[in-house]
């Protein structure tokens, strides 16, 4: 038998990468292919008619392997949030020439190895902090020819280089941040002639650099515009309370009566229950058959009542006198009930 040798022999790792591109560049899409080879690193789209529908971003998220991604010269308006999510390996993304306006605060987030972002030539206005905070290996922006006229970039946010030129700058407090940024960091501003303010009139065509914003000023005129704003607020509540008390007057006053409404209508029912000889007395009635000498006595009413006319006798010195005649009387029947001729006539006429 052969002793068996314990020692290893070390051989270096070779590890070789594969470029697998797909081009699909002026094929005239409106969506991403469905049929691509999922294993592809370098996918190259531009030049077509896609608009990065849900779809579409379904379809990216299945390219895990990519590195590289060109949606250059389409109709993208719209980045929204997790538009390149799972695409964890791309280094770099070209969405230039297309017509993006707005891009939500999450657009790019995933993209851990992502190092060139090309967001030039769109319309984009206004740019959040915060797209940028999770680009970690984020080394050359290109922001060029968009519609910017300021931004505001966090220190943990780090370049190499970046691309502003040929958007209308307003060198103002608003552009204070980006100009000490700038100053401090080490990123290289690239094409710097024609990074210049547009506004005010009085720094126009200086660079974004050099332009004289004091930072002095701009403290002032924040705490102006802050005393402005807590001065409005004020006045608003001010004027809102002297609205609200009239109405919480009269809110009172029907409260009030409310209650007291309620307090009574029980006080009442309380009463009713409590006290059973009143209730009897002032809230129940019950029939009872006359007698003889109520039925006189209604007689003299009723004739009373049933008078054409008083005779009223008056003498000279006397005070007048009402005398009623008596028209007809009532008899009483055997049964003990009043007889109601009205009554007798109506059914004799029936009969």
């Amino acid at each position: 038998f052969r002793k068996r040798d314990n020692t290893t022999n070390l051989f270096p790792v070779l590890r070789i990468s594969f470029k697998v591109t797909c081009e699909m560049s002026g094929k005239n899409l409106s969506n991403i292919p469905t049929n691509l080879f999922r294993n592809i690193t370098k996918l190259s789209l531009k030049n077509n008619n896609i608009i990065l529908k849900d779809s579409d971003k379904e379809i990216l998220q299945s390219f895990i392997n990519l590195t590289e991604l060109y949606l250059n010269e389409n109709m993208i308006t719209i980045l929204y949030n997790d538009s390149f999510c799972n695409l964890t390996k791309l280094v770099i993304l070209d969405i230039s020439n297309n017509h993006i306006s707005r891009v939500h605060k999450a657009a790019v987030a995933g993209l851990n190895q992502l190092s060139v972002l090309n967001l030039s030539y769109n319309k984009i206005t206004q740019l959040d902090s915060d797209v940028f905070t999770s680009l970690k290996s984020l080394t050359v922006l290109n922001l060029q020819y968009n519609f910017l006229k300021s931004l505001n970039i966090k220190s943990s946010f780090k370049l190499i280089r970046i691309v502003l030129a040929g958007n209308p700058w307003t060198c103002s407090c608003d552009l204070l941040d980006l100009q000490i940024w700038l100053t401090a960091s080490n990123v290289t501003m690239e094409n710097e002639d024609n990074t210049t303010c547009i506004f005010p009139s009085t720094m126009e065509k200086f660079s974004i650099m050099t332009a004289a914003i004091q930072p002095g000023d701009c403290k002032i005129e924040k705490a102006s515009s802050e005393h402005t704003i807590t001065s409005n607020s004020v006045t608003m509540l001010k004027s809102s309370a002297l609205l609200t008390l009239p109405l919480l007057g009269k809110s009172w006053t029907f409260l009030a009566g409310v209650l007291g409404f309620v307090l009574s209508t029980t006080l009442l029912i309380f009463t009713a229950i409590k006290c059973p000889t009143w209730y009897h007395y002032f809230i129940s009635y019950s029939h009872r058959r006359l007698e003889e000498h109520d039925s006189e006595m209604s007689e003299q009413e009723f004739s009373a009542d049933m008078g054409p006319f008083p005779t009223v006798s008056r003498t000279n010195n006397e005070d007048p006198i009402v005398i009623f005649e008596k028209i007809h009387a009532f008899v009483p029947g055997e049964d003990g009930f009043i007889e109601d001729k009205y009554i007798d006539s109506y059914v004799t006429e029936e009969s």
